[in-house]
């Protein structure tokens, strides 16, 4: 009786702190309980065959067999400065155990910057406090190559089922959800991913990296060079059910982008993260490496994220103008009141989507970057312009592209941001002002410039009281935070943007 009373406290002891850690539910540990001692009866009594357990007899197994060749998988989770972070589990614990109840993640991992583990001052995150990462079995894939890993995007959540404010994915969907709710709209997002193929070469006895090639825009040559690993990645992304448009050389020396349909913005978002993966890691594969930097080299061509937005309604693009609304400038009344918000926001947007103070080295005058606050139809120095895709009547627009957004951001935010803005202005019926058919530079102090370094995007951020609203406090704080850091360390540090290309 002893013994059996002391088996007992020693499997309460250890499930209760698998509770509490939340490596289980109580309904988990309760049902482990039973079954431990159940199978200890039916073999010291010798009553199998006699007595079913209580697993077989009425529950599903609590342990999901495994996919077969699979060692590991990857839970990924992106930060505020847009690290891609992962923590890997053996197969077996993950589907036994962490599928469900996730794993242990600190509140830090939301204060980090670019280029410190740490907390960064000013956030309100410290070493102090514990969330879970929380595996979204809806974007798990087996690893193109790696094939014997799967990754996983995750959510963060105070506990299972309880979203915690600072979890980027949460908060695209609540915009979201407010746009549905009070509008019945969705917004869609398409990326055009632009980045570098450097290359490893000894000068002088030391290694150097250099550009791939040194063609240029839409070479055939440099396309021809690239196109193995290419080929590579276009074959990773369909067998992620990711839609490639279109892939070309770029204007840069070694520079390469790669078209994405539009989905949405959860899932535009969820695929650039899968996209950037897939392209850092393949080329990896390839000996090279792959930088999505907004300008890894002062005296070379800038690398964007653009991002082509519209609005959807019951699977219609209702953005574009139409017989029912048409405004003059080809897109509908609420396209224009949407856009209207993004355009009022957008330097505070700029905290969101320029996040370094090397965006702002991309983000200059003449380089079709959008430096300066205007929008345009088809006017690629604007930081927002109209599109009118092939088939479309010239007098309508179905999109507006952002040249802003870079490979620095965390797209979960940036999205985030932009539909709160453009909430903003449908809910306050805002109109654009005229557009700007020529380059902007021609129009001297008749056009501002947007901000022209970080610090100036984070002031505008940080008075913007309807942003901060929408998106939360305590998120906005931490992002702040995070973006005074970074710019005080850059800004110290002239040389420091140089290792950056190992991140992003």
């Amino acid at each position: 009786l002893i013994g059996a009373k002391r088996a007992r406290e020693v499997v309460f002891s250890v499930l209760a702190t698998a509770c509490d850690d939340g490596d289980l539910t109580l309904p988990e540990a309760i049902e482990a309980a039973e079954d431990i001692f159940r199978r200890n009866s039916l073999q010291l009594y010798k009553l199998h065959g006699v007595v079913q357990s209580s697993i077989s007899l009425n529950k599903t197994p609590l342990i999901t067999s495994p996919p077969d060749g699979i060692a590991f998988v990857r839970i990924i989770w992106i930060d505020t400065s847009a690290q891609h972070r992962c923590r890997v589990i053996p197969v077996r614990r993950f589907y036994e155990v962490v599928k469900n109840s996730g794993v242990g993640l600190t509140m830090a991992s939301m204060a980090m910057t670019s280029f410190c583990d740490g907390p960064a001052d000013g956030t309100n995150l410290t070493a102090i406090g514990e969330i879970r990462l929380i595996p979204d079995l809806a974007t798990k894939y087996r690893i193109p190559w790696a094939s014997q890993e799967e990754m996983v995007l995750a959510d963060m959540q105070i506990r299972p089922g309880e979203a915690w404010e600072y979890c980027p994915r949460d908060c695209l969907r609540r915009m979201s959800k407010i746009l549905k709710d009070e509008f019945n709209l969705e917004m869609n997002a398409g990326f055009e991913n632009e980045f570098y193929l450097l290359k490893n070469v000894m000068r002088d006895g030391k290694e150097q990296l250099v550009p791939f090639d040194k063609t240029p825009y839409c070479s055939t040559s440099a396309f021809d060079a690239a196109s193995p690993i290419l080929q590579e990645v276009n074959s990773a992304l369909e067998s992620m059910d990711i839609s490639v448009e279109q892939l070309h050389a770029e204007s840069g020396q070694g520079q390469f982008e790669v078209s994405l349909g539009h989905n949405e913005s959860g899932l535009a978002a969820d695929n650039l993260i899968y996209v950037r993966e897939v392209i850092r890691s393949i080329a990896t594969k390839h000996g090279l490496l792959a930088t999505f930097l907004p300008k890894y080299r002062l005296d070379n061509i800038g690398s964007g994220s653009h991002v082509h937005l519209s609005l959807w309604e019951s699977g219609k693009n209702v953005f574009m103008g139409s017989e029912a609304s048409k405004t003059r400038h080809g897109m509908s009344e609420l396209g224009e009141k949407f856009m209207a918000g993004v355009y009022y926001h957008l330097p505070s947007i700029l905290a969101f989507i320029a996040p370094l103070p090397n965006s702002y080295d991309r983000i200059q005058p003449n380089t079709w970057s959008g430096a300066y606050h205007c929008w345009g139809k088809e006017n690629r120095e604007a930081p927002m312009r109209t599109a009118c895709p092939p088939g479309v009547s010239r007098d309508l627009v179905s999109n507006f592209e952002i040249k802003s957004f870079d490979g620095c951001a965390n797209p979960y935010l940036g999205l985030a941001s932009i539909i709160a803005a453009g909430i903003d202005g449908l809910r306050r019926n805002l109109s654009l002002p005229e557009p700007v058919e020529t380059n902007p530079s021609d129009h001297g102090s008749d056009v501002g410039r947007l901000p022209k370094e970080l610090h100036e995007s984070i002031e505008a951020l940080s008075e913007d009281t309807i942003l901060i609203k929408f998106l939360g406090e305590e998120l906005v704080t931490a992002v702040i935070g995070v973006r005074q850091a970074e710019d005080y360390y850059y800004r110290k540090n002239k040389d420091a943007f140089k290792e950056l290309i190992y991140q992003y």
